[in-house]
């Protein structure tokens, strides 16, 4: 039985204790596709944190304040969606999905259950160290600066050491 790891807000955790984790009320809101799935998203447990743990930095950046994690268990063979951040998913066995995530060890990885998770399945609740994860994207990096302009690159740590040259450039000419 895999164990799984949900990011929930600290203010959240005294509700999801007494509570659990319940299915978002927001259905209406969009439409299921190959890309996006409706359930509680968690990931499960390998023996390296940064994995299971990489949508920590995401959160912090939409608001959460202070993470922690919900640890919960899954039996082998219930059915979960997994893929890739903004890539098809697929239905496959908890188990399978996490073997997947610990032989390739994938930034950006989802997994989604189409279920609650009642108070009783939680294992427990603890919080998480406050820097961590990627922002963005999985990757975002590796891709390089696409424009170096003032606007691009406005809000950006350095970002003025990337368009002044080619603003001095322009007034130049």
């Amino acid at each position: 039985m895999p164990v799984f790891v949900h990011i929930a807000d600290e203010r959240d955790a005294g509700s999801i204790r007494r509570g659990g984790l319940t299915l978002p009320k927001t259905r209406l809101r969009f439409e299921e596709t190959e890309r996006r799935k409706y359930g509680i998203f968690a990931l499960p447990l390998t023996p390296n944190f940064m994995v299971s743990h990489q949508w920590l930095r995401v959160l912090k950046h939409k608001g959460h304040r202070t993470a922690v994690g919900v640890y919960f268990r899954l039996h082998d063979g219930e059915l979960v969606w997994v893929g890739r951040y903004n890539e098809p998913k697929r239905l496959v066995p908890a188990a399978e999905a996490a073997a997947i995530l610990r032989r390739d060890e994938t930034l950006g990885f989802e997994t989604t259950i189409p279920r609650s998770i009642s108070a009783k399945e939680i294992g427990a609740i603890r919080a998480l160290p406050q820097v961590l994860g990627w922002r963005y994207s999985p990757n975002a990096h590796e891709r390089g600066i696409r424009c170096c302009c003032k606007f691009c690159q406005k809000s950006n740590i350095k970002g003025r050491r990337l368009w002044e040259p080619f603003e001095k450039e322009f007034n130049r000419l």
